[in-house]
């Protein structure tokens, strides 16, 4: 597993060898960043990456030129895994890692432009999740459709293998 595209291009990412990590694929990352670039969203912004695993997708956006962003993930040995990635592609200045259940750490969470959100397939807290997201724009992976609800528009959703990709946008400001 390598950094597709940007600053870190090439690099290779740390996975850990136990556990229930399931890191998105070079070419499920490619595609997802063909359309995210093209919507323009990935310069500039602030990135959250939840269930962030080995941190692939927050530090493709980080390469890719997106601001900041934070990784959270309630497993230990991935975070042990995502620093040394952090460290390795050189994006550990703009990066925050967050060990915390994501739902509970969701309810003090700033904003972000881009949410990147792919739990274990097993999940099923959906619906609680997008309530509590604010995001302009989320990426949700899983192995079914996901129904982000009616504050979110459905941009694209798309089978990769056993993979469902899933890009939303926020259709009103929470308050």
């Amino acid at each position: 597993m390598r950094v597709v595209a940007g600053t870190a291009k090439g690099r290779k990412l740390k996975a850990p060898t136990e556990g229930t990590v399931r890191p998105t694929s070079d070419r499920v990352r490619e595609a997802i960043f063909d359309v995210l670039n093209s919507m323009g969203v990935v310069e500039g912004a602030s990135v959250a990456d939840l269930f962030a695993g080995t941190g692939a997708l927050g530090i493709e956006a980080l390469s890719r030129g997106a601001s900041s962003a934070v990784f959270v993930d309630n497993d230990r040995a991935p975070l042990d895994s995502l620093n040394v990635n952090l460290v390795t592609t050189a994006v550990y200045a703009r990066a925050t890692v967050v060990h915390a259940d994501v739902l509970s750490w969701l309810h003090t969470a700033a904003p972000v432009d881009l949410a990147f959100v792919d739990p274990p397939y097993a999940f099923t807290g959906w619906p609680e999740l997008f309530a509590r997201l604010d995001a302009g724009v989320v990426v949700a992976e899983s192995d079914r459709e996901v129904d982000p609800g009616d504050d979110w528009k459905v941009l694209k959703s798309k089978h990769y293998g056993g993979t469902v990709v899933t890009m939303a946008e926020m259709t009103r400001s929470r308050t």
